[in-house]
């Protein structure tokens, strides 16, 4: 019995899980707020960190210094329509983005988000787990596995599935601290 797929979609929703989490802003400078930016550029949209330079000098600033000085406005366009919630300074030559510090409200606002994001991956663990567990029974249904091998797989694929949602429960609790300590 192949268990691979089940344990691939897993892994999948974790990894999924942990990069809308990269771009949560927890009062720290972190680039990967912008990775779901593009701007346009020659008629293409194209993510800012292919026409820019992205740097984080200090805790809450990040500076974005493009290649292609042309291009300085439609960053700060991109940046001002997206919905990160912070206004672009830009001075010419780049733009700055500063992070302010976040009150206790907004923290715990953040802290919410991440216990539902979190919720959402493991119901996402718990529908790969019975899209399995179904598989392996019209498997039995059609003779191909026994009785037995059914219930042993049943019983693997509850090991994956807790095994991942307790990774799940770890990256959350790991970034309720983060966010709570800033």
């Amino acid at each position: 019995m192949d268990y691979t797929n089940i344990e691939e979609r897993m892994k999948k929703t974790v990894s999924v899980y942990e990069e809308n989490l990269s771009e949560i802003r927890a009062g720290r400078a972190n680039p990967a707020i912008l990775n779901k930016i593009s701007v346009e550029y020659y008629g293409t949209p194209t993510p800012i960190n292919q026409v820019a330079g992205i740097s984080v000098p200090e805790a809450r600033l990040i500076v974005i210094q493009p290649w292609d000085k042309s291009v300085l406005k439609e960053i700060e366009r991109a940046i001002l329509a997206s919905d990160i919630g912070i206004n672009p300074n830009n001075d010419g030559n780049v733009i700055r983005l500063s992070f302010p510090e976040l009150n206790e409200e907004r923290r715990k606002e953040i802290v919410k988000d991440v216990k539902k994001m979190a919720e959402e991956a493991r119901v996402a663990v718990r529908s790969v787990r019975r899209d399995g567990i179904d598989e392996f029974k019209k498997m039995e249904k059609d003779s191909e596995i026994t009785e037995d091998e059914l219930k042993q797989a049943e019983d693997k694929v509850q090991k994956l599935t807790d095994e991942y949602i307790e990774k799940i429960d770890k990256i959350s609790e790991d970034k309720e601290k983060e966010i709570m300590t800033l």
